[in-house]
């Protein structure tokens, strides 16, 4: 890969032998293995790690899980928050976990659409819960770099189902903070 980052280097016009890029593709490459280090994870197995039976079935949320994720088109970072709640049906889970499962399937190639549908279809396919909601508010750089250049646009994408599908009304008051 180092190899593959001093040609891109070149082709961009800099001498990837001066002072200050010597050791750039060794760098590069190492961010870049860290940022998709979720390949081979799966989501559903993270959580079943942790999960336990419960008669509980008040709402679970767990708010503010950051993430920085890499836009598969531009190869560019997009990060914010996401909000993972669910309703169980029998199963909780180490609320860690919820956490993990997020950091794993950003840490792919990855566009915020389909970030949120596999959380949301890993906790699902663990917790068999009576509704699942996934909500992601985030920046993307190649919005804010290049292209429109928007630095303040954010996109938010919201996945639901079961209860949260049926009830929008209950969706919104996860949504609104319970406020």
């Amino acid at each position: 890969m180092e190899d593959l980052i001093r040609n891109l280097l070149s082709r961009l016009g800099e001498d990837p032998d001066r002072p200050g890029l010597e050791r750039t593709p060794e760098r590069v490459a190492q961010s870049l293995r860290e940022m998709t280090s979720g390949y081979g994870l799966d989501g559903a197995a993270l959580l079943g790690e942790a999960v336990f039976p419960a008669d509980s079935d008040g709402l679970v949320i767990c708010r503010d899980i950051r993430f920085v994720s890499l836009c598969e088109h531009h190869l560019l970072p997009f990060f914010g928050t996401a909000t993972v709640a669910f309703q169980p049906a029998g199963k909780l889970v180490g609320i860690s976990k919820l956490v993990r499962v997020t950091e794993a399937y950003a840490h792919r190639l990855q566009v915020q659409e389909r970030l949120g549908q596999q959380i949301l279809g890993a906790v699902e396919a663990a917790l068999s819960p009576a509704g699942a909601l996934v909500h992601i508010d985030a920046l993307h750089m190649c919005m804010v770099a290049r292209g429109v250049r928007q630095a303040e646009a954010r996109m938010e994408t919201l996945n639901t189902s079961g209860v949260f599908k049926k009830d929008p009304a209950l969706a919104a008051l996860v949504l609104r903070g319970g406020r």
